[in-house]
C-alpha cells in the first residue's frame, strides 16, 4: 500500500496535475456559482475534454470541477438565496439571513473554512480507511437506507421555530407528496401527470428551490418596501466584504465543523446518501446540540447552522469516491457520470483498482487534499469583491436574480413548461411565505421522498411485502432507536430538567 501511496504523491504533485486541480476547482466554482449548471452538467462537459489525457490527470481534474462545483454553489445560495445544488441546501438557511444582515464576507468565509476543513478530514480517511470502509458500505441495505430517510426526515424540527412545528410537518408532507408525481419507477405507470407528458419524469429539484427560495425571495422583496434609510443602508454596506472572525465565532464553528467533517464523510460512504441528505442531517444534529438560546438563532444567520452543512457537504463529496473507487458503485448521480468517464479511460474501477491501478487510485486522493487548498487560496481573496455583489441597488439586483433563476431552470430541460410550473410555484411558495410557512421542509420531503419510496419498496420486496425488516436487522433497528431519541429528546430533556429542580429544591 506504502509503494502505492508514494506513486500517487509522485503523480498528483507534478506540476501538470497540480495545474489541472487548479483548473478544475477554478472551473468548478464558476459553474457551481450559476444555477441550473450543477456538478453533473460541468463534470459531462468535461468528459469529452479530458478524453485524450492521461487518466490520472483526466479523473482529478474532474474531481477537481465536482468539489469546485458544491464550493461554488454555497455563493449562491448564500448571497441570493439560490441554491441551484441540492447539497447546498442546508447553507442557505443561516448563510443568506447573514448575507442580508450585512455579514457576507462573513458568511462566505465562514463556508470556504468549513469546506475546506471538511473536505480535508474526508481527504485524510479515503487515504487512510478507503479499502476498508468499503466492506462497511456494502454492509448497507435497503431498510438500512430507508431508516436513515426517515432519520434525515428528522431534521424537519430544526426548521420548525417554536409554536411552528405543525406548520413544518405540514410542509413536509407537501413536500413528500409532490415527490410521487411523474412515472412510477417499479410499475411505469404515470402518477399526478393529469395526462401532461411534461410531468412523466416528475418535477425537477431545481425548478422547485429556485422557485421556493430565489424567485419567491425576490418577489417578497418587490412586495416589501425598503426597511432601511440611507444611513441604515451605509452602515450594512461598511463590513460587507469584511472577512474578519472573533475568537468567540471562531470558537463557535469549531466544534460544528468537526462533528459534521465526520459524519459528512460517512453519509458520503454510502452508496446513495450523497452531500444533501448529509447537509441536512448535520444541520439537525447540531439545532440538537445546541442550548434553548442559540436555537433560536437558527434560521437566522447561525454561525453554526452555516458551518455544519457546509463542512458536511464537501465531506460527503470526497467521502462518496469511497464506494466508487473501491466497489466500482456510483453513490450519487454525480459519480455515476464520474464511473462513465472511468470506463470511457479504460479503466475499471472496483475492489483491485488500488492494486492494478495504484498511481490513479492514489493520485485522486491525494489531489483532492490539494484541491481543497487550491480553493481556499482562490476563493478567500475574491470574496470581498464577490460580496460586494449585494451593494447593487435593488432595482438592479432583483431582475437579475429572476432572470438567473428563470433562465438556469429554462437551460436544464428547454421547455417553455418548466418556466410556467416555476411561476406557478413561486407564487404559492409567497402565498405561504406570508403566513409563515417554512419552505425547507418541503424541500427536505421532497428530496427524500422518492429516495424513501424506492428503499422501502426495495426492502418490502426482499422480506416477502412484510415489515419486520424494521426490527429484524440490526443497523436499520438502530438508526430508527436514533430516530425516535432525536424526535422526543425536547421532552427527555424537559423531564430530566424537571427532576434536576425537583432535587434542588
Amino acid at each position: 500500500m506504502l509503494d502505492g501511496v508514494m506513486q500517487g504523491l509522485t503523480t498528483a504533485l507534478s506540476m501538470y496535475n497540480i495545474l489541472m486541480v487548479a483548473v478544475g476547482c477554478f472551473a468548478g466554482t464558476f459553474i457551481g456559482m450559476l444555477p441550473g449548471l450543477g456538478p453533473i452538467s460541468a463534470i459531462a462537459l468535461m468528459i469529452p475534454i479530458t478524453y485524450g489525457m492521461d487518466p490520472s490527470s483526466g479523473l482529478i481534474l474532474i474531481a477537481g470541477v465536482y468539489y469546485g462545483a458544491i464550493f461554488g454553489g454555497s455563493t449562491s445560495s448564500i448571497l441570493i438565496n439560490a441554491p441551484g445544488v441540492a447539497g447546498t441546501v442546508a447553507s442557505s438557511f443561516d448563510g443568506y439571513p447573514m448575507a442580508k444582515a450585512g455579514n457576507a464576507g462573513k458568511a462566505l468565509a465562514i463556508a470556504a473554512y468549513a469546506s475546506f476543513t471538511g473536505g480535508t478530514v474526508a481527504a485524510i480517511f479515503l487515504l487512510f480507511a478507503a479499502p476498508a470502509l468499503a466492506s462497511v458500505s456494502l454492509s448497507f441495505q435497503s431498510s438500512d437506507y430507508f431508516a436513515l430517510m426517515v432519520l434525515g426526515l428528522t431534521a424537519v424540527a430544526a426548521f420548525s421555530g417554536k409554536g411552528k412545528f405543525l406548520k413544518a410537518a405540514l410542509m413536509t408532507i407537501f413536500g413528500l407528496m409532490l415527490a410521487t408525481v411523474g412515472t412510477d419507477s417499479d410499475s411505469g405507470i404515470a402518477r399526478f401527470t393529469f395526462g401532461r407528458m411534461d410531468l412523466i419524469d416528475g418535477i425537477s429539484f431545481l425548478l422547485l428551490a429556485m422557485a421556493a427560495f430565489a424567485l419567491s425571495e425576490a418577489l417578497m422583496n418587490i412586495l416589501e418596501s425598503e426597511d432601511h434609510n440611507d444611513e441604515q443602508k451605509a452602515e450594512l454596506k461598511k463590513d460587507i466584504g469584511s472577512l474578519k472572525l472573533t475568537k468567540d465565532e471562531v470558537k463557535e464553528m469549531v466544534p460544528p465543523i468537526a462533528r459534521s467533517s465526520v459524519l459528512g464523510f460517512f453519509v458520503g460512504v454510502l452508496p446513495g446518501a450523497g452531500a444533501t441528505i448529509a447537509s441536512f442531517l448535520a444541520y439537525g444534529m447540531e439545532r440538537s446540540f445546541a442550548s434553548a438560546k442559540e436555537k433560536l438563532k437558527f434560521g437566522r444567520g447561525s454561525i453554526k447552522g452555516l458551518a455544519a452543512p457546509e463542512s458536511a457537504n464537501n465531506a460527503a463529496s470526497s467521502g462518496s469516491f469511497v464506494p466508487l473507487l473501491t466497489l466500482g458503485i456510483p453513490g450519487s448521480g454525480t459519480t455515476a457520470v464520474i464511473l462513465g468517464a472511468l470506463i470511457s479511460y479504460g479503466i475499471q474501477p472496483g475492489p483491485t483498482m488500488y492494486v492494478d491501478n495504484p498511481a490513479i487510485f492514489w493520485s485522486v486522493i491525494i489531489s483532492m487534499y490539494i484541491g481543497n487548498i487550491v480553493l481556499l487560496i482562490l476563493n478567500l481573496p475574491l470574496i470581498p469583491y464577490i460580496a460586494k455583489l449585494l451593494t447593487m441597488p435593488r432595482q438592479l439586483l432583483l431582475p437579475l436574480i429572476i432572470f438567473f433563476s428563470l433562465v438556469g431552470v429554462y437551460l436544464v430541460t428547454f421547455n417553455n413548461f418548466d418556466i410556467y410550473m416555476m411561476t406557478l410555484f413561486a407564487v404559492v411558495a409567497l402565498f405561504l411565505r406570508i403566513i409563515d410557512f417554512p419552505m425547507a421542509p418541503m424541500i427536505l420531503g421532497f428530496i427524500l421522498g422518492g429516495m424513501m419510496e424506492d428503499n422501502l419498496r426495495r426492502a418490502l420486496t426482499i422480506s416477502d411485502s412484510s415489515f419486520s425488516f424494521l426490527w429484524e436487522r440490526p443497523i436499520t433497528l438502530s438508526i430508527l432507536v436514533l430516530t425516535i431519541i432525536i424526535l422526543f429528546m425536547p421532552v427527555i430533556s424537559e423531564l430530566l430538567a424537571k427532576m434536576r429542580n425537583k432535587k434542588e429544591a
